[in-house]
């Protein structure tokens, strides 16, 4: 008879009182880390620390985002990127960033960082890190963390932002434009 092998790793989050609870680094304008303190004292005393987000699109070209559920205590109920998270102290930004999409979508796919940005007022103080991945897959929502999801064509999302940008976080309204710069700047100079 054989037994069933536990698989290793960080167990998902599974409260808000667990997010709290997370050790995160503390990190200057930079993003050289400084300190380390649990993610709610971080955030009341507003330093800066490290998050990944994840723009995941399917062989359609469409983005998939997820309305964060009400129970978050960033963007609650808003529109945001496929996924995203702090970087826990002593992890790497592309560890985290595909941890971040196994714990929200269940899914695993290969990701390339195209930005990383500092701590600012558009960034919610947070040293940025965005990836990019590819899907044949539909993700499968972690009900814990998000509301709903879906993919969007980009159109669709253009049109959204322009008539209801309130319906999405701020940071993803931000790291929208600067990823389109990007893009656009490749496509320049790819002529």
């Amino acid at each position: 008879m054989h037994e069933k092998i536990k698989k290793k790793g960080r167990k998902p989050k599974e409260t808000p009182e667990g997010r709290k609870r997370e050790i995160l680094e503390i990190v200057d304008r930079d993003c050289n880390p400084v300190s380390i303190l649990n993610r709610e004292n971080i955030h009341k005393k507003g330093f800066f620390h490290k998050a990944v987000h994840i723009f995941l699109f399917n062989e359609n070209g469409e983005i998939y985002l997820q309305k964060k559920s009400t129970t978050m205590d960033e963007n609650p109920g808003l529109w945001t990127s496929s996924a995203s998270g702090h970087v826990l102290a002593g992890e790497g930004v592309l560890i985290s960033a595909q941890r971040e999409l196994k714990e929200e979508l269940s899914i695993k796919v290969k990701l390339r960082k195209i930005l990383e940005l500092p701590p600012s007022k558009e960034t919610n103080m947070q040293c940025i890190s965005l990836f990019v991945g590819y899907t044949k897959k539909n993700p499968n929502p972690n009900p814990l963390e998000i509301e709903e999801g879906r993919f969007f064509s980009i159109k669709e999302v253009e049109e959204l932002l322009q008539t209801n940008p309130e319906t999405f976080s701020p940071t993803f309204r931000f790291l929208w434009r600067k990823y389109w710069e990007i893009v656009s700047q490749k496509d320049s100079l790819e002529k």
